[in-house]
């Protein structure tokens, strides 16, 4: 398998303990998330509505949309659980979850080309 290219997107400092934050690296919007010190990035759109995510709200590894609520694993982008519009639960999609690395006070993402 072919090794992807990493991208810098963030300075270490640029995302506090416990926060996201929304990046356009290599033509996509990602998700850059700093869990206790652990660094994940995943895509920043929901695959409901597109909802951006980064101004959702995280709860431990939890990811949840502002548009309608669908959740997301931060580590993997798994959805967890869809939308909820009333009494009808809508399903969704997984979204791509990325490597991360941190050298220094620098975040790198690996994308896909």
């Amino acid at each position: 398998m072919m090794n992807m290219p990493f991208y810098k997107v963030a300075s270490f400092s640029e995302i506090p303990e416990n926060s996201m934050k929304a990046f356009t690296v290599s033509g996509r919007e990602i998700l850059v998330a700093n869990l206790q010190g652990n660094v994940y990035a995943m895509d920043n759109r929901c695959s409901h509505r597109k909802g951006e995510l980064s101004k959702g709200t995280l709860a431990g590894t939890t990811v949840t949309c502002p548009l309608h609520g669908s959740k997301f694993d931060l580590v993997s982008g798994r959805a967890i659980s869809g939308p909820k519009l009333g009494p009808i639960k809508l399903k969704t999609s997984n979204l791509n979850s990325y490597k991360v690395k941190v050298e220094e006070d620098s975040i790198f993402v690996e994308i896909p080309e």
